[in-house]
């Protein structure tokens, strides 16, 4: 997962990927596999999420079950460290060999890609090998492209704090829907445009005002207001490429 220099990695949380996080290391079986208890803890305690980790609180758990509760706990009081902490342990699941059929450590293709489906549904994608990262939207169309706008959305709902976050999938999200606006109405786009041509297409076709359209006398306050949305969006896309603080990209293989 590519994120921008000194920053952590990160990975969605919600119910349904605790569940399936928590069966990537399910140790209900006959012999052990890696990651072992030390090792969760690390990663737990690295997180800074040792306050939900019921063995830290005397109780003797498996490592799902203990998986479970931490994230459980985490989401609920630092959603942050959640992402964190589930964007560490997959790759420390991936270094192990989790991944990697015959390896001891293997977790199974079942609870693969159970875990696939779960991130899939927050517009991450999880690759057989383990590897962990944002839907690359430029490679989907129709309602599997609404999905992953769809979780753009709830991403930026939840980052509503991070004001860096905010941006950076505010763009994408800017970015990624006027490209499908355009390839629902002409079949495809040009990958060669830069983000405000991209933008003012897509406005023009849903017959939006944006600087260039003129004013005419008497028009609706709307109009005035759908050119102050376009001129915001063309901001918030030039912050973006200022900061470079975006959490991941919408990676539509055009110039911004």
């Amino acid at each position: 997962m590519a994120t921008s220099s000194g920053q952590k990695q990160r990975a969605p949380v919600n119910d349904a990927i605790i569940v399936a996080v928590a069966r990537l290391v399910d140790d209900a079986q006959s012999e052990r596999r890696d990651p072992s208890h030390s090792e969760i803890e690390f990663r737990i305690k690295q997180a800074g999420l040792s306050a939900g980790d019921p063995s830290s609180q005397g109780m003797v758990v498996g490592k799902a079950k203990r998986i479970r509760a931490v994230l459980s706990w985490a989401l609920e009081n630092a959603p942050d460290n959640a992402e964190i902490f589930v964007a560490g342990l997959i790759a420390h699941i991936r270094g192990c060999g989790g991944f990697r059929k015959g390896s001891p450590n293997f977790i199974g293709e079942e609870a693969i890609e159970d875990a696939a489906e779960a991130f899939r549904a927050e517009g991450y994608a999880l690759s057989p090998d383990g590897e962990l990262g944002p839907i690359v939207i430029d490679t989907l169309s129709g309602p599997q492209l609404t999905g992953a706008l769809e979780a753009y959305v709830r991403r930026a709902r939840r980052g509503s704090e991070d004001a860096a976050l905010v941006v950076g999938t505010g763009k994408d999200l800017l970015e990624a829907t006027a490209a499908h606006v355009i390839s629902e109405r002409y079949g495809g786009y040009s990958h060669q445009a830069n983000f405000p041509t991209l933008l003012g297409q897509a406005f023009t076709m849903l017959g939006l005002a944006t600087p260039q359209t003129p004013a005419q006398p008497n028009e609706p306050p709307q109009r005035r207001l759908e050119r102050a949305l376009y001129e915001a969006g063309c901001a918030v896309n030039a912050l973006r490429n200022k900061e470079k603080k975006g959490q991941g990209t919408a990676d539509l293989g055009s110039p911004t």
